[in-house]
């Protein structure tokens, strides 16, 4: 999830247009996400329907590779229906959320261990749940336009969709960093992170498009080889020093005293954002991101992902309090509770990761 831009579509024939167009032509699947008004926002009939195209697709000789991207000019996908989750915690129906956590992560693992090669444009905007389906994809492809985050902390929630696992294997501390400031990557930035693969100019999009469904031979590495560039250097990578040094302490308060004690403006801009943010969010996040590092695989980190979104779901205020913030009334006046890093109790994070949801997500 993340705080995606949800709309509501109100013209009728807007509302008639299916959420996910799928469709097949010469050995090619395409799955589109069509909510472009709400920056293709993913609820649980888009889940779905992008799960039976992929069942749908495995066994069918006359598809031998899927491309995912998204309508409209402004993204790929923003992430989950924020606003719908923050209905159900907030009217004590944790148990919807938690159906739609289910199939979205059982999509996240079937992208990643899909037998036919998958290809995910993330242009622009892909954020959260968008990360969900691009990030585990087997050639994920980012371009100048391209905006990836893992946002969740900055409305009192923890990364999901396997983005643990991602932020778990980035060089040095920059999963840290990138966790717990939900900070916004640009294709060099997520590619040296490894949430993306190779740089394709938007413009260069539409031709790698209809090379997929003309090519001759079925192995994509000598088409992907002829649309890649090389980008920029990392801008993310020329930050390491000091995201190394600080996002390696234990606690979260000692991560901010070590950016204060950094010469770099960063470091310091930093430090003020983390203490603007939730900090359960931020000590949550920071423990799943470490123990991410220490889990065999993707289910195992999604599970453990699945079994800390239902605790903050069912326990804690603070994720329906920056929904409400951030997305609904949109008066970037959180009131977290506790209100500081100081107030924590100290084995708040051991706790979380400790949460048995009542259905568990692999059963």
């Amino acid at each position: 999830m993340a705080p995606g831009n949800v709309a509501h579509v109100t013209d009728p024939a807007a509302a008639a247009e299916p959420t996910v167009l799928v469709r097949a032509r010469a050995g090619l699947g395409r799955l589109t996400l069509n909510r472009p008004r709400a920056i293709n926002a993913l609820d649980l009939g888009m889940v779905q329907r992008m799960h039976e195209a992929l069942d749908a697709w495995e066994p069918d000789t006359d598809v031998d590779v899927v491309l995912l991207d998204g309508a409209g000019d402004r993204g790929l996908c923003a992430g989950g229906d924020v606003r719908g989750l923050a209905e159900q915690v907030t009217s004590g129906r944790a148990d919807d959320a938690a159906v739609f956590f289910r199939e979205e992560y059982a999509l996240n693992a079937r992208i990643a261990e899909y037998p036919k090669p998958f290809v995910a444009f993330a242009d622009g905007i892909t954020m959260g749940g968008g990360i969900g389906v691009t990030g585990h994809a087997s050639i994920r492809v980012v371009t100048e336009r391209s905006q990836l985050a893992m946002p969740e902390t900055r409305i009192g929630f923890t990364p999901d969709v396997g983005g643990t696992w991602l932020l778990a294997h980035a060089p040095g501390r920059v999963g840290e960093y990138l966790g717990l400031t939900g900070a916004v990557m640009d294709a060099s930035d997520a590619i040296y992170a490894g949430f993306a693969d190779h740089f394709v100019p938007h413009e260069n999009l539409d031709g790698f498009r209809d090379a997929l469904e003309t090519r001759a031979d079925p192995s994509l590495a000598e088409l992907v080889f002829l649309f890649d560039e090389t980008p920029p250097r990392s801008k993310l990578e020329d930050a390491r020093a000091w995201i190394d040094d600080a996002f390696a302490a234990d606690t979260v308060p000692e991560i901010v005293e070590r950016l204060r004690a950094r010469p770099e403006p960063e470091a310091a801009a930093t430090a003020d954002l983390l203490g603007e943010l939730s900090p359960t969010g931020l000590a949550v996040t920071l423990a799943a991101v470490r123990s991410a590092r220490e889990l065999p695989d993707l289910r195992a980190a999604l599970a453990q992902e699945y079994g800390l979104v239902m605790w903050f779901a069912t326990t804690q205020p603070d994720l329906a309090e920056g929904i409400r913030a951030q997305v609904i009334d949109k008066d970037r006046a959180p009131r977290w509770s506790p209100a500081t890093l100081a107030d924590l109790p100290p084995e708040l994070a051991a706790s979380a990761l400790a949460f048995q949801p009542a259905i568990p997500l692999w059963s």
